[in-house]
């Protein structure tokens, strides 16, 4: 009941998570980026041109040469555009001299927004004109799609809210089916579904209440993480506590005691490993890009509200059912034959060596691709392309350069008026530049001392080699050419996805060995030992890359896709690496519970393998199912990291967690749990023969 009220309460009092969702990467850039810096230099030079803009692509249905005729259609389209225009826009441009293409192909209204993609006024704005200049042009020769930041924009919030239904759909789907067949009752496949569920509910309302308390904003990428993420790991301790409990109802205690049993064995597990995952999702906190620093911590609030409902709801819940939680099922009522995971446990026991070679090589052959990872920055490759946008962008290349979509800005800045020789001179040579199409009309401000030169590029505007240029030939030749007593910056969007790159590349090169060193911190502090959680760290850290290198051979190999997208690397930290810690704690824990019990290493191995095998394989399926709903999402952002986290998820529940770990601790023996000493076996327990590496009872 307390929860119940809790819930309500949270949920009715805190603020929508869509008033603190932003979905320009760019903006999450701290204020030092020299595309940052340039911004607010443009906002204080320039306020009439504050606000984003767009361009309406007008070509033939026929795709032939556009005609005087329809020249004068499109000046009659702009004016009447102009006229009953909505209150976001500035206004709509069309010159025939220098907005239709030099083949005829295409021409471009330019449209200037009052402000930024993000408010609600412009989003609307764009719709608007898309309806009406597709009214106006239903009849006639011609047809039209708007591109650009602010089509962008809009286009992606509908594809990232039509990916979280369909995830949302096909996730609690995949739930509910797999919770069946694991468990046979539909009381147990539900209880995950509503507990999650309120947790989802107070989750969100308590990230969206701390982004209003503390003024921060969150991806748009959130809702959808969230929602596989709680179902995900939630799911998963539910299920550890389940099977714990189940097979102490087999044992013979009652369901009272069984819950406490199985909250007492499996609640410290647990909680390390929210507590891993949580300080893994904390350590973004750390990353100067406003994406990840906001990421983070809005998952690790959702992680911490799922572990204590794990160990308070849940349990709370299994003792008013009793047995009824696996009804009709009789499974909790008999002890199971024997599983193909004791025959697992008993050959890996036997042979740890070929099990540690042959996993070895399967990763390691995998994580060789991960030198051939390859970051992608562009916000239109990962819509659909279906959208309007893309099919715009696909359109405009016909008759003018790639980088027409989004101008690069250089922009001078000097105590006095820039001399106008000086200036044309600075122009001539950035013409000069290689990469650059065509420098535009420069803008002068109010007082004569900024200067706005927009650049043309000849390339795809986000593509890596467009980065290089911005923030490499090009920005190293505008600082040579600038003349005396004036400063230059770099300024559009192709340098500030080149400014996320460098953040990116910085926050990655930080995070990770601190995330590192937080894992170990948590194994150490839960095994009481050195080495063991040296090797479990560093086998998650093999199974990323294992992850990564197939990953990268799917898409840029064998898909032909120029680049994953940049944020792949640290969702695989944060749903692969973390989450895979805790199916290694969860085997490591119930390896050290049975070496307590007596049993030496390779013993100890095989009931690992045998009792925490299936909850962890299960829990593995299901959030690998999880994930695997968003390869139909329709996005391909989402469609990579669902290949990806799902196949990470895969290689270390099942080749690390239930393979690797247990052959390495069985063949270091007890010198895995240095310094520790209470995992000796106790006289008269199972033996190893060393011989032979069979098992035998002593």
């Amino acid at each position: 009941m307390s929860w119940v009220v809790l819930a309500i309460a949270v949920i009715a009092a805190a603020p929508k998570l869509s008033d603190v969702t932003n979905s320009d990467q760019s903006s999450f850039l701290p204020d030092s980026a020299e595309s940052a810096r340039a911004k607010i230099l443009a906002k204080g030079a320039f306020p009439d041109g504050e606000g984003t803009s767009a361009v309406i692509v007008v070509k033939r249905r026929d795709g032939a040469a556009l005609t005087p005729d329809d020249l004068a259609t499109i000046g009659g389209l702009t004016r009447r555009l102009n006229a009953d225009k909505p209150a976001a826009v500035r206004g709509v441009l069309f010159d025939p001299a220098q907005t239709v293409a030099p083949n005829k192909r295409v021409a471009v209204l330019a449209t200037q927004f009052t402000g930024p993609p993000e408010r609600q006024d412009v989003r609307d704005a764009v719709v608007a004109l898309r309806a009406r200049t597709g009214q106006e042009l239903r009849q006639g020769p011609l047809t039209a799609g708007m591109t650009g930041q602010a089509a962008i924009t809009v286009d992606n919030k509908q594809a990232f809210a039509d990916a979280e239904k369909i995830v949302t759909a096909v996730t609690l789907g995949l739930i509910v089916v797999l919770l069946l067949l694991i468990f046979r009752s539909p009381i147990a496949a539900l209880l995950p579904l509503l507990a999650v569920g309120g947790v989802f509910g107070i989750s969100t309302a308590l990230i969206a209440a701390a982004g209003k308390a503390f003024d921060f904003q969150v991806g748009q990428e959130l809702p959808t993480m969230l929602t596989v993420v709680l179902f995900g790991i939630g799911t998963d301790y539910i299920l550890f506590l389940l099977f714990r409990y189940r097979e102490r109802l087999r044992a013979g205690d009652a369901p009272r005691e069984a819950i406490v049993a199985a909250v007492d064995r499996v609640g410290e597990a647990i909680f390390s490993a929210a507590f891993a995952v949580i300080a893994a999702f904390g350590a973004l906190v750390l990353a100067a890009l406003g994406f990840f620093t906001t990421l983070g911590p809005a998952l690790a609030i959702g992680v911490a509200v799922m572990l204590l409902a794990a160990l308070t709801l849940v349990p709370a819940i299994v003792a008013l059912l009793g047995r009824r939680v696996f009804w009709p099922s009789k499974s909790a009522s008999r002890t199971p034959e024997a599983t193909r995971f004791a025959a697992v446990g008993r050959f890996v026991a036997r042979r740890p060596v070929a099990v540690i070679v042959a996993s070895l090589v399967l990763l390691g052959g995998l994580a060789a691709g991960a030198l051939t990872y390859h970051p992608d920055y562009d916000p239109i490759g990962q819509l659909p392309s279906s959208t309007e946008a893309t099919r715009a962008y696909g359109d405009l290349k016909q008759g003018f350069p790639a980088g027409a979509l989004n101008a690069t800005d250089v922009y001078l800045r000097a105590d006095k008026p820039v001399d106008e020789a000086a200036l044309g001179a600075f122009v001539q040579k950035l013409a000069g530049v290689p990469g650059v199409a065509s420098p535009m009309q420069p803008k002068v401000s109010a007082d004569g001392r900024v200067v706005d030169v927009p650049l043309v590029l000849n390339l795809e505007p986000y593509s890596g080699a467009a980065l290089d240029l911005v923030s490499g030939p090009l920005r190293t030749a505008a600082h040579a050419a600038a003349p005396a007593g004036t400063q230059v910056l770099i300024g559009g969007q192709t340098m500030a996805f080149a400014d996320v790159r460098d953040t990116t590349n910085r926050d990655l090169a930080l995070i990770f060995p601190v995330a590192g060193l937080l894992f170990l911190l948590i194994l150490a502090a839960l095994l009481r030992a050195v080495l063991a959680p040296l090797y479990l760290v560093g086998l998650v850290v093999l199974g990323f890359a294992a992850t990564l290198g197939a990953s990268a051979g799917l898409f840029q190999g064998a898909l032909g896709k120029p680049g994953l997208a940049f944020t792949i690397p640290i969702i695989l930290y944060l749903f692969v690496t973390a989450i895979g810690t805790d199916y290694n704690i969860l085997v490591t824990a119930r390896l050290r519970e049975e070496i307590r019990e007596g049993n030496p290493p390779r013993r100890a191995a095989a009931l690992a393998i045998e009792h925490a095998g299936p909850s962890v394989a299960a829990a593995a399926v299901i959030l690998a199912g999880t994930f695997g709903a968003l390869l139909v999402s329709g996005v391909p952002f989402f469609a990579e990291i669902g290949f990806a986290v799902t196949l990470g998820i895969v290689l270390v529940a099942f080749v690390v967690s239930v393979l690797l770990v247990p052959a390495v601790t069985a063949l270091i023996g007890h010198a895995a749990w240095w310094p520790g000493h209470r995992d000796r076996a106790a006289a008269g327990g199972a033996e190893a023969a060393p011989e032979t590496g069979e098992l035998v009872d002593a």
